[in-house]
């Protein structure tokens, strides 16, 4: 029988339907053969040729079908096409529905297509009522740009998202994702991962335990245990933002760059950074509680500053930072209102009200240059230029200072140390002068062109005045206290930065205080995956507009 038009079910069902069961029926459409033999198929009708089927809303076509009746229920062979509006599609060599519960099993070069992407697996099954596709036979997912791979996932109609939950891999031509819990939808092609996770970029590698990523513009946002590894560089953050069209990253919170070939470590509680791949001409802005640590020799100096930037190559690296610096490292520290230091000149400047201690050396002056020496990696030289004041306190006097002052100051040291120091320039000088059992012989107050000192073990050892000597040797009985301090002389002992901890302000204290709080509770709330995003649930594939529009970054 050929066209069979409107074939419904079985006569022993034409009561039930007139009758108007809540569950509906199978309608077999169209047919050109019909074979009702109970011996060979019990309880079975077979349709063959063209057959069409029709139920609530599922279109089914096929070679063959065997429609068992009683049961609502039916087998499809050769060719089956299931058809859901234009929603999805199934291909398979054979497949099964089921009416009441509205299930569909199909197994054999399984295709199952949807408006954004096509799924080729073994066997797949089909819950209408949930609009839920699932497999567990392995299966190759083909979207747009990207390919995924599993061994089993789901498929969720509604939302066009496909959620795995075995080792799930996805790649396109700029970038492959490696996790065992995946949340992809595939119109907007944003991918949320949770648990162990890996996505490898060009020049890069990001490991999330929970995070987001937009496979189009291949932006990201990192929220636990993240990390994002460059050629020679690591970045850590509670809370990471990444886009690799721009070559930028952000951090917030418990904020770590690790500089590998620079032996060099920023931390703070945000930071930026920007890379150029092509000059390798890096930068980077840290701020709240920054701090950068690089390593010296066998010491790490400490720098801190309200702003710090880094720029440029590994090879030739320039370190800024801003309003109230301080540093610190064993054998010195300092403070200024800023600081340039370049590793390839081996210069540090600190300008603006620099003051530096050297052991028990404290020197001041308009600006301050350290020279060091990029072989041995130690401290070569210094220079204070304009009002250069260099005070040690007399360890054997009560209230003692030796003073030297001048309009300039050069320095050199010798293992880290002070060892020679020359001032020039209207050079002054107080110095206590003690005999070999340490009793106080006088006070030496000079003028001069030139002060030359030699320094051993943290102590003046000789002091050498040069040209136009004007001196003057006091009893300590004839020398009043107020002769005792030369103009300008300003004793700042008590700012003197004896910790790495006494680099940073109180009110960035507080601040670092306060996030540790915040991330300790955030440590003891549930392990979930992260909320899906707002471009993800408003995303419009038909809209010119939001088609391509990237993540928006909220800055703190």
């Amino acid at each position: 029988m050929k066209k069979l038009a409107l074939y419904i079910i079985s006569l022993f069902s034409c009561f039930a339907l007139l009758n108007a069961q809540e569950t509906k029926k199978i309608i077999v459409e169209n047919s050109d053969f019909v074979d009702r033999n109970q011996d060979e198929i019990p309880g079975a009708t077979v349709f063959t040729g063209n057959v069409k089927v029709l139920h609530n809303g599922v279109k089914i076509n096929c070679n063959k079908a065997y429609y068992f009746d009683q049961e609502n229920y039916i087998k499809a062979f050769g060719n089956v096409r299931i058809n859901q509006g234009d929603s999805i599609t199934l291909n398979s060599r054979y497949a099964e529905y089921d009416g009441q519960k509205e299930l569909a099993f199909a197994t054999g070069d399984v295709y199952l297509r949807s408006p954004e992407s096509t799924l080729t697996t073994d066997t797949i099954y089909f819950d209408k009522k949930n609009q839920v596709a699932f497999y567990n036979s392995y299966g190759t997912i083909v979207n747009k740009e990207n390919t995924l791979k599993s061994k089993s996932g789901k498929y969720f109609v509604q939302s066009k998202k496909y959620q795995f939950n075995t080792k799930v891999v996805v790649t396109n031509s700029k970038a492959k994702i490696e996790t065992n819990h995946l949340d992809f939808y595939e119109d907007s092609g944003h991918a949320y991962v949770f648990g162990p996770s890996t996505i490898t970029n060009e020049g890069n590698v990001i490991y999330t335990e929970n995070g987001f990523y937009d496979t189009k513009n291949n932006t990201g946002k990192l929220l636990k245990n993240s990390t994002i590894t460059y050629d020679n560089k690591i970045i850590e953050g509670d809370d990471l933002y990444y886009d690799q069209s721009r070559n930028f990253s952000r951090a917030v919170n418990n904020v770590k760059i690790t500089d590998t070939i620079n032996n060099m470590v920023a931390k703070g509680h945000y930071a930026e950074m920007w890379r150029d791949p092509v000059t390798r001409k890096d930068s980077i802005i840290l701020t709240k509680r920054a701090v950068v640590i690089t390593k010296v020799e066998d010491d790490s100096l400490y720098m801190h500053g309200k702003k710090i930037l880094v720029t440029g190559p590994p090879e030739d690296r320039t370190i800024r930072a801003f309003n109230n610096v301080r540093f610190y490292k064993t054998d010195m520290s300092g403070k200024c209102d800023s600081i340039h230091s370049n590793n390839k000149t081996a210069l540090t400047q600190l300008i603006g009200n620099p003051v530096l201690w050297n052991n028990e050396n404290q020197m001041t002056g308009d600006v301050m240059h350290l020279i060091g020496n990029n072989q041995t990696e130690q401290l070569d030289s210094l220079k204070v230029l304009n009002n250069a004041f260099l005070v040690q306190k007399d360890t054997l006097s009560q209230n003692g200072y030796n003073q030297m002052k001048g309009q300039n100051l050069f320095g050199k040291f010798r293992d880290n140390k002070l060892s020679e120091v020359d001032l020039v320039k209207n050079t002054e000088s107080i110095y206590y002068i003690y005999n070999d059992d340490n009793e106080l012989i006088g006070i030496d107050k000079k003028k001069c062109s030139k002060i030359n000192m030699q320094i051993s073990n943290n102590q003046i050892e000789t002091v050498t005045a040069f040209d136009k000597i004007e001196s003057n040797l006091y009893p300590e009985s004839e020398f009043p206290e107020n002769a005792r301090r030369l103009r300008g002389f300003i004793w700042r002992g008590d700012e003197r930065i004896t910790s790495k901890e006494g680099i940073f302000p109180e009110e960035e204290n507080l601040i670092h205080e306060q996030i540790l709080i915040e991330s300790r509770k955030k440590a003891l709330e549930e392990d979930v995956p992260m909320e899906v995003l707002p471009e993800t649930l408003e995303y419009d594939k038909n809209n010119p507009d939001n088609k391509d529009k990237k993540t928006v970054e909220k800055q703190p």
